[in-house]
């Protein structure tokens, strides 16, 4: 099995960043891992994802902000928030799937980022 665990969040002022982290445990190998925020009575939304390989993808109201990145030697995955604006401001889920499936099964408790 594979456990998520968050850490990062915060409040920050518009403009600020934030680094959130999420640290693996458990079978990782060949895992696609991601991003995903809720706002309160908004669904959840994709933010960026980064495939086995490396491979990044974002949402297209993030691009040029965020930056998806994972250390594989430390089984952690890393989302830097830059130029954050309040429309940010949401609960923040890491998430995982096997790379050949399209649903993410594995998922993080959050961690929630606030920018005023």
């Amino acid at each position: 099995d594979v456990q998520l665990v968050e850490s990062g969040g915060g409040s920050v002022q518009t403009g600020g960043s934030l680094t959130l982290s999420c640290t693996t445990s458990g079978y990782t190998y060949g895992l696609c891992m991601g991003w995903f925020r809720q706002a309160p009575g908004k669904g959840r939304e994709e933010v960026a994802s980064i495939d086995s390989g490396g491979t990044s993808k974002y949402d297209d109201s993030v691009k040029g902000r965020f930056a998806i990145s994972k250390d594989n030697a430390k089984n952690t995955l890393y989302l830097q928030m830059n130029s954050l604006k309040p429309e940010d401001t949401a609960m923040y889920y890491c998430a995982a799937r096997a790379c050949g499936f399209s649903a993410f099964r594995y998922w993080g408790q959050g961690t929630q980022v606030t920018v005023s």
